[in-house]
């Protein structure tokens, strides 16, 4: 989980450079736009470390009550996360923008906003560059969005997903912010920032709908299990292997469990050895299943049962 903190760590410096001089701007110049991103980048601030709590929490060893471990910590803490982004971020932003185009105010000193939005920037751009590069290593050759749907490890989509609609969310208040004086209408400034309580908003939905899956018990890839149950297949002595039952129980851990019918005339000891060797194919191919439960059965001399558990 190293390298997973990297990307958060980063996230939580970038958030908090730049969460107060927001907020003194917001004052001085009496932008919606500027203390909705100030907002923002609170509550961004504060994911960060809700993830370092999660990671910590998943991270603990398996116990009597726990026998899969605590990776599912991880899960939760960023459903809260989600929930925060969605309540906190998305809607006040979004309450601040309605009231502030129902009475709208005059920019003073716009001049801050820009130096500002351009250190936001250069801090989110950093964030978003380390986190993007943590994702790339993890994804490989995979396409970006189907690598998105895939990844089961919420240190890393979270941060990014963050880290993208603060980008867009620094693109929309300079918009804003721009118009508003340019134009000398201050509701566009309102605008702005409703539109980034929007923006937030729909990001969360994204993250909650991924956690809620990964909570209630998802399990990997069709084309996964399919290519389990052939490696399955590989061994001389299998002559049928049931259905394939996976959950993934942590960021990087996954349980598998099927069951295979052997040759009743394979003794105990070849069904043994050809089950490790199954394991071994799996894991090599497979890094994240860590936990394989398979069991033999009609085998010559009784029903053989091995179960591995790194």
């Amino acid at each position: 989980m190293a390298e997973p903190k990297i990307a958060v760590y980063g996230a939580i410096v970038a958030n908090a450079s730049i969460a107060a001089t927001k907020f003194i701007v917001a004052g001085i110049t009496g932008s919606s736009a500027m203390l909705s991103e100030g907002i923002h980048s609170v509550v961004d601030t504060g994911n960060g470390a809700l993830l370092l709590v999660g990671l910590k929490r998943s991270e603990r060893p398996a116990t009597a009550e726990h026998p899969y471990g605590h990776g599912k910590e991880l899960y939760f803490w960023s459903l809260i996360v989600a929930v925060l982004i969605f309540g906190v971020g998305g809607g006040v932003s979004f309450y601040e923008g309605i009231l502030h185009m129902r009475n709208p105010q005059p920019l003073a000193e716009p001049m801050w906003n820009y130096i500002v939005l351009a250190a936001a920037m250069v801090f989110e751009g950093t964030s978003f560059f380390i986190a993007w590069r943590q994702f790339g290593k993890q994804r490989g050759e995979t396409p970006l969005w189907q690598a998105l749907r895939r990844s089961k490890d919420p240190s890393s989509y979270t941060v990014l997903a963050e880290d993208s609609a603060a980008i867009a969310g620094l693109m929309v208040a300079a918009a804003g912010v721009f118009l508003s004086h340019r134009l000398k209408m201050p509701v566009l400034d309102g605008a702005a920032s409703a539109v980034i309580g929007l923006l937030l908003a729909g990001v969360a939905v994204l993250l909650i709908r991924e956690s809620r899956g990964l909570l209630v018990g998802e399990g990997v890839a069709p084309e996964t299990a399919q290519a389990i149950r052939a490696m399955v297949r590989e061994e001389p002595a299998v002559r049928e292997v049931g259905p394939l039952l996976s959950m993934y129980v942590g960021a990087e851990d996954v349980l598998v469990t099927l069951a295979a019918s052997f040759d009743p005339a394979t003794p105990a000891g070849e069904v043994a050895a050809a089950i490790a060797r199954i394991e071994e194919r799996v894991r090599g191919r497979f890094p994240k299943i860590r936990r394989i439960y398979l069991e033999a059965v009609n085998t010559a001399d009784t029903r053989a049962e091995a179960a591995h558990c790194r």
